[in-house]
């Protein structure tokens, strides 16, 4: 049976049907990539732990279904439990370029936040309380684990803390705790992109490149709809879980991790923070923000296996800041 090879002219149209094909898809992907950057983030981030060889695990809990990530030593040898909380409107996957490493020590959990990622509740108004709730449950199945908690994830770890004193090792606070910060004059639910880039402004360091124009309207579009709109909707109930004053009634061993560019939770903040809690080393990281897993992930990541590897601050030992000074090589 005979078989027709196609002419020069129908090669040629081929040809060129597949390139409109391929310039449409690439089209498509440049306007998806413009008007959901933040989406493409959280898929890239995502993809990152799953290709680092974090298994996606769903846990039912108080408040719904939980996603967590989890990895072990490869060894098979159960290494002790740490527990990773980010913080409010993110998601498992900002942890992605700071925790693969400690899967050789550690049984690591990485939480999407009750209301976050793909954790329930995935709409309304979304309590504080309800997100303390998912996580105690989850931690509650853990034998005394180690907490590092990321801004709202931290203050989450310092109330778990508080609350459960012989279910926890030890606690490192990112750029965040259980204080009343008053008005920080950053707002977290910017209107508009001029609104948007002073509030990032503020998150990050002056040295850091610049957000695009369209990054920042894709934060105007999702900040109100998101996790942080959400809560807000509730912050009577956030507020009751503040610890002002009862600092001193944590019993866990706290070690605080600050990015020194911070002008949100600064460093004045952090201060107080080493000051009320009865055991707590402050340690700080030059050029970076609010947001160390992102923004400066190089000396976060250095930061975190160095206080790790430290014993936890004893009650009433010296304090003094140490300085963690920037990776020049890291990609910022």
């Amino acid at each position: 049976m005979s078989t027709k090879q196609p002419t020069g002219k129908v090669l040629l149209k081929i040809v060129l049907a597949l390139f409109a094909l391929g310039a449409v898809a690439v089209i498509a992907g440049g306007v998806y990539v413009y008007r959901n950057p933040l989406a493409l983030h959280v898929r890239n981030t995502r993809g990152a732990l799953d290709v680092s060889g974090f298994e996606r695990v769903e846990v039912d809990v108080t408040s719904g279904k939980l996603v967590v990530w989890r990895g072990a030593p490869s060894s098979g040898e159960p290494g002790p439990d740490i527990v990773f909380l980010h913080g409010a409107g993110d998601q498992a996957g900002a942890w992605a370029k700071t925790t693969p490493k400690l899967r050789d020590r550690y049984r690591v959990h990485l939480l999407d936040l009750p209301g976050h990622g793909e954790s329930e509740p995935l709409d309304g108004p979304l309590a504080y309380s309800v997100v303390l709730a998912g996580v105690e449950d989850y931690l509650d199945g853990l034998e005394r684990p180690t907490l590092v908690g990321h801004s709202m994830g931290a203050w989450l770890a310092t109330v778990y803390a508080h609350r459960h004193p012989d279910n926890v090792t030890r606690l490192l606070a990112v750029n965040g705790g259980a204080l009343h910060a008053g008005d920080t004059g950053v707002n977290l639910l910017p209107r508009d992109r001029e609104e948007a880039r002073r509030t990032m402004a503020a998150l990050r360091d002056p040295s850091s490149p610049e957000i695009p124009g369209f990054v920042l309207d894709d934060v105007v579009r999702r900040s109100a709809a998101g996790p942080i709109g959400r809560l807000t909707a509730e912050l009577e109930d956030m507020e009751r879980h503040l610890l002002d004053g009862r600092l001193g009634e944590i019993r866990t061993p706290v070690d605080l991790i600050w990015g020194e560019s911070d002008r949100h939770l600064d460093l004045d903040y952090a201060r107080r923070l080493e000051r009320e809690l009865p055991a707590a080393r402050l340690t700080t990281i030059e050029r970076c923000g609010h947001l160390p897993p992102n923004e400066c992930p190089g000396p976060f990541r250095e930061a975190l296996e160095q206080v790790l590897a430290l014993d936890p601050p004893a009650p009433n030992e010296p304090r003094g800041d140490a300085e963690m000074p920037g990776d020049q090589n890291d990609p910022r």
